[in-house]
């Protein structure tokens, strides 16, 4: 009987120097040997987007050129954007993906990610989409502006739901050691319920019977009414701002002892306190760019100040001023000597990494409205924190 003789089995590709290619493309191949079926597809993905990076190309990195289809290897082939939204998908984990269709639309400018809805329907909702979609719907026909709510409903949806626990825990008062008898769940005092009832214990059965429950007290703070005055450029680098900004009006609008206005400007002030209550027709609605008249929005909000002790004005933007900034510091100074506290935020998105001028930014400090950056989960806690105390101060 003959035994079949197999030849050497190839060998599998180092999956470190795989990266490596994956990472720097083509001319790195004669180092890395050749790519697996499933690497050359990420690859091949990677190489429409990347290969059209003009600064890549000249450090030989990966294959560079323009959006022709491809000769020989030189420029990224002529897939759509379609086609390539459905081969990264399968192609790479989610965070990836993320990556990619950020990199798509903030580097490479490839807009039919947000302006086709074919392409629309297949991408995954994030914040980095909403902005583009904010950035370009005046580009938008009514089919693809349908087709754009989804992103914003779906982001809008996931902002809400991380922050306004946020906001709860904020504008709650913390237990008290005290006892109370209002018997609320989230109030119950375990340990004391167990000490207060130890002689019903039942051995046989091995549990306690609770004849009398204990529960905490919370140090409920007294808020008299409060103004919350939100001024948001909307010029088009502040898109996160914008966003994140309706999104924290609506979690406050519904708060008791706090009246929160929304007012966004460029050239222009609009105040959207009526829309505060659906953040993506609010969003909808919003058209980013244009120049900047940061003392005019300062002065409209001034006009909105019923108490100027239990107010609180925050001015977010990058504090290029295009109108007047004698007028501008003149009107915060006011403000501060009235009693206003005013704060001037220099992001206000997830990240808070503030691009911002810093001159004007310390020109404002100085007559008394800090500067600094703010997450919409800490502009709660400090809305809470400065509304409680003036409370407590009566």
């Amino acid at each position: 009987m003959n035994t079949p003789v197999s030849g050497p089995t190839p060998a599998s590709p180092d999956p470190s120097l795989e990266r490596w290619r994956l990472i720097l493309g083509s001319p790195a191949e004669r180092c890395t040997g050749p790519l697996a079926a499933s690497a050359a597809a990420r690859d091949a993905a990677l190489d429409w987007l990347y290969g059209r990076d003009e600064d890549l190309r000249r450090r030989g990195v990966r294959r560079g050129g323009s959006a022709d289809s491809r000769e020989g290897g030189s420029g990224p082939s002529q897939l759509t954007a379609i086609d390539w939204l459905d081969d990264i998908h399968r192609l790479f984990p989610k965070e990836t993906v993320e990556r990619l269709e950020r990199d798509a639309v903030e580097q490479y400018g490839i807009d039919e990610i947000v302006t086709d809805p074919d392409v629309l329907a297949r991408v995954e909702p994030s914040q980095t989409l909403l902005r583009a979609v904010l950035r370009t719907k005046h580009l938008m026909n009514p089919q693809v502006l349908a087709a754009a709510r989804r992103i914003v409903e779906t982001v809008v949806r996931q902002l809400m739901e991380r922050l306004q626990p946020e906001v709860r825990r904020a504008f709650t008062g913390s237990r008290s050691r005290r006892p109370s008898r209002l018997p609320l769940g989230r109030d119950f005092d375990f340990r004391s319920t167990i000490r207060a009832n130890l002689a019903h214990y039942q051995p046989e059965e091995r549990r306690i019977l609770i004849q009398r429950p204990h529960f905490h007290s919370r140090t409920r703070r007294h808020l008299e009414q409060w103004q919350l005055v939100l001024l948001v450029d909307q010029s088009g680098s502040m898109a996160g701002s914008v966003i994140h900004s309706a999104v924290t009006a609506a979690c406050l609008w519904s708060l008791p002892g706090l009246k929160t206005h929304l007012v966004v400007f460029d050239t222009e002030v609009v105040d959207l306190t009526s829309q505060v209550t659906d953040p993506v027709e609010l969003l909808m609605g919003v058209q980013l760019g244009g120049g900047t008249d940061i003392a005019r929005a300062v002065d409209y909000g001034a006009s909105l100040v019923d108490n100027p002790r239990r107010t609180i004005v925050a001015l977010i933007s990058d504090f290029y001023e295009g109108g007047d900034p004698y007028r501008l510091v003149r009107t915060v100074r006011q403000l501060v000597e009235q009693g206003t506290t005013v704060l001037c935020l220099a992001a206000l998105d997830e990240d808070a990494d503030p691009v911002y001028d810093r001159d004007l930014a310390g020109r404002l400090a100085q007559v008394g409205a800090p500067v600094g950056a703010m997450t919409p989960g800490s502009l709660a806690e400090f809305v809470a924190e400065k509304v409680g105390r003036g409370g407590q101060g009566r």
